[in-house]
C-alpha cells in the first residue's frame, strides 16, 4: 500500500469540497494538504505545494479544464484527476489530451475515491468505465480518415509549438530558451507528442508533421551548445 498521499482539492462547491477533504483525510495514508476554488487556486496550489495527486472540477471560475495545461507546464510531474458531473466525452477527451491522469465522475464513493487515487499516485491512469465504454465507441464509429487526414489535430496550442520549433531544428533547451519553459517541461512535451503521433524520434515527428501539410520554417541557430 502506498504511504503518505499528498492530495489537493479544487472545486468551487464548498459543501462538496469539505465532504472530498472530510472523506480522504479520514484515511490514514492520505493528506489533504491544500484546497482551492479557481483555475487560479489550482495553478498556484500546484507550485506552492507539489500535492502527489490534485482533484479538479471543471466548472469553476477560470475553467478546470484550462488549468491543466499550465500546471503541468510548471510541474510535468503533477497527476491531476478530474472530479466531475460532465460526462460529455469532449470534456474527457480534453481533459486527457492535456495531461490529466484521471477522469472520475462526482458520484464516485469516497472508498473507490480512494482506490482510484491510490491507481493515479502509483503513476497509472484512470477513466470511468462508462466513460471509458463510450470513448471506445466512439472512436471505433468515427471514420477512419478522420484520425488520419490529420493526426497533428490531436495536439495541444503548447505541444503544436514545441513540435514546430523541434522540426525546425532546434534543441529542447533551444525551445526552451524560445518559449520561456523548463527544459524538463519541454522533454514532457516531446514524450505527449511521440505517444499521440505514434513515434518514437523527432525526425519521424518532423515528418508526420510534414505529411500533413504544415508547414515548417527552418531556424538559424548561433553555434551555441544545447
Amino acid at each position: 500500500m502506498m504511504a503518505g498521499v499528498r492530495i489537493a482539492v479544487v472545486d468551487d462547491h464548498p459543501l462538496f469540497r469539505e465532504g472530498v477533504k472530510r472523506s480522504l483525510s479520514e484515511i490514514s495514508d492520505f493528506q489533504i494538504v491544500a484546497e482551492g476554488s479557481t483555475k487560479d487556486d489550482a495553478v498556484r496550489i500546484s507550485q506552492e505545494h507539489r500535492p502527489d495527486v490534485m482533484l479538479l472540477d471543471i466548472s469553476m471560475p477560470g475553467g478546470g479544464l484550462d488549468a491543466i495545461v499550465p500546471i503541468l507546464e510548471n510541474w510535468p510531474g503533477q497527476k491531476v484527476v478530474v472530479l466531475t458531473v460532465s460526462e460529455t466525452s469532449d470534456d474527457v477527451t480534453r481533459a486527457l489530451n492535456s495531461g490529466a491522469k484521471g477522469y472520475v465522475l462526482k458520484g464516485v464513493g469516497s472508498r473507490a475515491l480512494a482506490e482510484i487515487i491510490r491507481t493515479v499516485a502509483s503513476g497509472e491512469g484512470y477513466v470511468s468505465p462508462a466513460l471509458s465504454a463510450r470513448l471506445l465507441s466512439g472512436l471505433a464509429s468515427a471514420p477512419e480518415a478522420d484520425s488520419k487526414s490529420d493526426p497533428i489535430a490531436a495536439l495541444t496550442g503548447r505541444e503544436y509549438e514545441v513540435l514546430t520549433l523541434a522540426a525546425a531544428g532546434l534543441s529542447n533547451k533551444r525551445i526552451a530558451l524560445k518559449l520561456d519553459l523548463h527544459e524538463k517541461t519541454v522533454k514532457h512535451h516531446m514524450g505527449r507528442i511521440f505517444a499521440k503521433l505514434n513515434v518514437t524520434n523527432r525526425t519521424e515527428a518532423a515528418m508526420a508533421l510534414r505529411d500533413a501539410g504544415h508547414e515548417v520554417q527552418p531556424v538559424i541557430q548561433r553555434n551555441v551548445s544545447g
